[in-house]
């Protein structure tokens, strides 16, 4: 079986790989721009590509049994060039690191460890117990926009705090730690109800642009964004005038609306300059990139390159 990895996100799934695998195949790493005829042959010859793009620039996967996404989202997959013999499946493996993260976000939003730490340096005992509260996360109501792996894995990380959790989703919701759920037809109830919003959905043609001025409308000005899903599903324009006029209290971004590509390595990450306003904190889209996440995800890759050869059912189908 002849397996290929295309790009360099994909190559990091190639090390230790074969060691995950009970049966033989040749592994190919090859660069994100295939130009050379041999790779161009290795590409459309593969049994498996594994890749996070499938573009008009690429070859196509003409005897492909297997793409598999390296990941979870399958925006940049384009899938009419996908020949009818294979199937497209995605992976997980980066809900733990994403909910450890927007943990992080939502304890650093109550507790202001950096402010305290300036002030300390400097002798000022401003938070001193007795002087000045700080906030704490148990009572708080969080909403979870998109209750898939990501949100589940939030849900219980936030509930032993005494958050209460609220969750809407595209598909009914029924699970013992979420107190409400909504549909996205009655998403300007569940803003109302919550106090802050964590946004885990993926990009598709009926989540671009979802949150967007009436749902910051809806928002208390006390609420957070955490957008740990795609950046376009959340409107950059009225997240920018939300924040800018302080209509909710802050953001933290972890996903864009622009990103590095060749000819722009060191590109701001929206038309919008949020990088000028001081309630937000911007991070380059890195919530779930850690050693766990490669290492589940190389077990989830090769468990269905194992099973297309022997004919089992495949994991994560994408339909």
């Amino acid at each position: 079986m002849r397996v290929v990895f295309h790009g360099k996100n994909a190559a990091t799934f190639h090390e230790g790989l074969s060691g995950r695998l009970n049966i033989d195949a040749e592994l190919i790493c090859l660069p994100d721009d295939v130009t050379e005829e041999h790779d161009r042959q290795a590409y459309s010859q593969a049994d498996v590509i594994v890749a996070t793009r499938l573009s008009g620039e690429d070859p196509l996967p003409l005897d492909a049994k297997l793409f598999q996404v390296a990941g979870a989202g399958i925006d940049a997959i384009d899938r009419a060039r996908l020949p009818d013999t294979a199937t497209l499946c995605n992976c997980y493996g980066h809900d733990v690191p994403i909910a450890e993260y927007v943990l992080g976000a939502l304890l650093n939003a109550q507790i202001p460890y950096s402010q305290a730490d300036r002030q300390l340096r400097r002798g000022d005992w401003t938070f001193q117990s007795g002087n000045q509260f700080h906030g704490e996360l148990n009572g708080r109501t969080l909403g979870i926009l998109g209750f898939g792996h990501i949100g589940k894995a939030i849900a219980r990380v936030v509930s032993p705090l005494g958050m209460t959790v609220h969750a809407a989703n595209r598909s009914p919701v029924n699970d013992p730690l979420v107190k409400a759920t909504f549909s996205l037809d009655e998403l300007q109830d569940f803003y109302r109800g919550i106090d802050d919003l964590v946004v885990a959905l993926p990009q598709a043609p009926a989540t671009e642009g979802l949150v967007s001025d009436a749902a910051f409308d809806a928002l208390p000005a006390h609420a957070r964004v955490i957008n740990v899903g795609r950046g376009g599903v959340v409107d950059a324009m009225s997240l920018y005038r939300a924040l800018s006029q302080k209509r909710i209290a802050g953001a933290v971004i972890d996903t864009w609306y622009r990103y590095p590509n060749a000819d722009n390595p060191h590109p701001l990450p929206s038309d919008q300059p949020f990088h000028e306003l001081d309630n937000v904190l911007m991070t380059p889209h890195m919530s779930g990139w850690t050693r766990g996440t490669i290492e589940r995800r190389k077990d989830a890759i090769a468990e269905n390159i194992s099973r297309l050869a022997y004919g089992l059912d495949l994991f994560n189908v994408i339909p």
